[in-house]
């Protein structure tokens, strides 16, 4: 006999003053190294769930497998980490020695060496890993206020007058807009508001040009826009102030922020996104050879259908022409229509008059067949009649009831017990008001109730003879 620890799938690691217990040799549970290794994987991986964890690369190694083997550390700790060649082709940069990473990673361990491991499921840079979370997190509250709904954005002009363009006086990007804008349409003016697009000072800078051109009112539409960069060259444009001053503007806003694959908060908020700053150009505005074209086109198009309706209405004039009378023949025409229409006036109204006589004395015929006190008086006469008859056939009725009750009566009385109790016949009636037709319905000691044609009597069985 000895002590062991008691081994239970829940808590594998139990000390031995809380789950001692005696067990005999052939009792204890022995596992091999395999085993072991397989049920604390088990639950490793069962208790984490997927998490995040921060860290600097070191030992990194990428076998012909296309797997990724490194250490993830910090000051005080490192942690072995594995991923595999599937995961790894996803990654949008090339880990190094020495980087500082965000992994999101599950909690596991090796079985064949026994090694506690991290299975990487995906790794960002941990610079711009926290700023796209900053960016998702943005996102997530303005797109929950509607900030980014289809109703609230304003239609672009179509031929405007006046562009104001927000960004750096120095940057490729107004160069570009300036050039497209030149080519494309020189008579349009351009209004300029410099404001820096990098570092802290932008995002405030930004705002208040916004502010300042909504205030001038000068422009028919904004254009907010800068060169290409990395997320944190960027950033001004993701943040929350320079996206609720876009959503606040009072003119239209194009924003032009990057390249054609950046997506910035304030893309999301302007009326209208842009790929790039030459492309903000090319959407406002048009083509002068286009317009000149357009123009010609729909000068030809009035000349034609004024020239083709000019033509028509000459035509309509002669038709008239040929078909004027001189007033005074109009004047007889007309005297002579009016002469014809009294007449035919007079012998329609004549023919009424007479149609109304007639209908007047048939009504009046009519009337007099039908005097009120004649039909009131036969009116009476039917009523008593109806009257007589209703009282001879209740009479009939009644006698005919009652000759039929008499006989049914009759019939009553001939069945009744009362009748036979008459004739001195007696009826017997047990405690449970039942009749008493047979002796061993019965017993001594029961009670019983004699019923005659007047009054009953009460009785104890002593004996009974069947």
């Amino acid at each position: 006999m000895y002590s062991e620890f008691f081994y239970d799938s829940n808590f594998p690691f139990s000390t031995a003053h809380e789950t001692v217990t005696i067990r005999t040799m052939q009792d204890r549970e022995i596992y091999s190294v395999s085993q072991l290794n397989r049920e604390a994987r088990a639950q490793l991986e069962g208790h984490f769930p997927l998490i995040w964890v921060e860290g600097e690369i070191s030992n990194f190694a990428k076998p012909r497998s296309g797997h990724i083997y490194f250490t993830l550390k910090d000051e005080f700790a490192q942690v072995r980490c594995a991923m595999f060649r599937m995961r790894a082709m996803h990654l949008r940069f090339t880990p190094k020695e020495g980087q500082q990473v965000l992994a999101r990673v599950r909690v596991s361990l090796y079985e064949n060496r026994g090694d506690y491991q991290l299975i990487i499921e995906s790794m960002e840079e941990a610079g711009s890993g926290a700023l796209q979370r900053a960016f998702e997190a943005l996102k997530f509250k303005l797109q929950s206020e509607q900030l980014f709904s289809q109703e609230l954005k304003q239609p672009i002009p179509d031929n405007p007058q006046t562009i104001g363009v927000i960004t750096s006086a120095s940057g490729a990007a107004i160069r570009d807009i300036l050039s497209v804008l030149a080519r494309r349409n020189p008579a349009v003016r351009v209004i300029i508001y410099p404001t820096p697009v990098q570092g802290e000072m932008a995002a405030p800078e930004i705002v208040r040009a916004l502010e300042s051109a909504n205030r001038r009112d000068e422009c028919d539409l904004l254009i907010v826009s800068r060169g290409g960069g990395s997320l944190e060259d960027l950033w001004p444009f993701n943040e929350e102030r320079v996206a609720r001053a876009i959503a606040a503007s009072r003119l239209p806003i194009v924003s032009a922020v990057g390249h054609e694959v950046d997506v910035t908060i304030s893309d999301l908020v302007a009326d209208l996104r842009a790929p790039t700053p030459s492309a903000a150009a090319e959407l406002v505005t048009s083509d002068r050879s286009e317009q000149l074209a357009r123009l010609q086109n729909q000068f030809l198009r009035l000349k034609r259908a004024i020239q083709s309706d000019l033509h028509r209405q000459n035509h309509s004039l002669l038709a008239l022409k040929r078909h004027l009378k001189h007033p005074q023949r109009r004047l007889d025409e007309q005297a002579q229509r009016i002469d014809g229409l009294e007449a035919r006036l007079l012998r329609a109204t004549k023919h009424a008059v007479l149609q109304q006589q007639d209908s007047l004395n048939a009504l009046s015929s009519r009337l007099n067949g039908q005097r009120p006190a004649l039909r009131i008086t036969q009116s009476r006469q039917r009523l008593h009649k109806v009257w007589l008859q209703l009282q001879r056939g209740m009479v009939h009725h009644l006698n005919q009831k009652g000759l039929i009750l008499s006989k049914a009566a009759q019939g009553l009385d001939l069945v009744s017990p009362l009748a036979t109790l008459q004739r001195g016949y007696s009826i017997t009636l047990s405690d449970k008001e039942e009749v008493v037709r047979t002796a061993d319905r019965v017993k001594i000691g029961d009670s019983l109730t004699t019923r005659l044609a007047k009054g009953a009597l009460v009785s104890q069985i002593t004996a009974i003879k069947k």
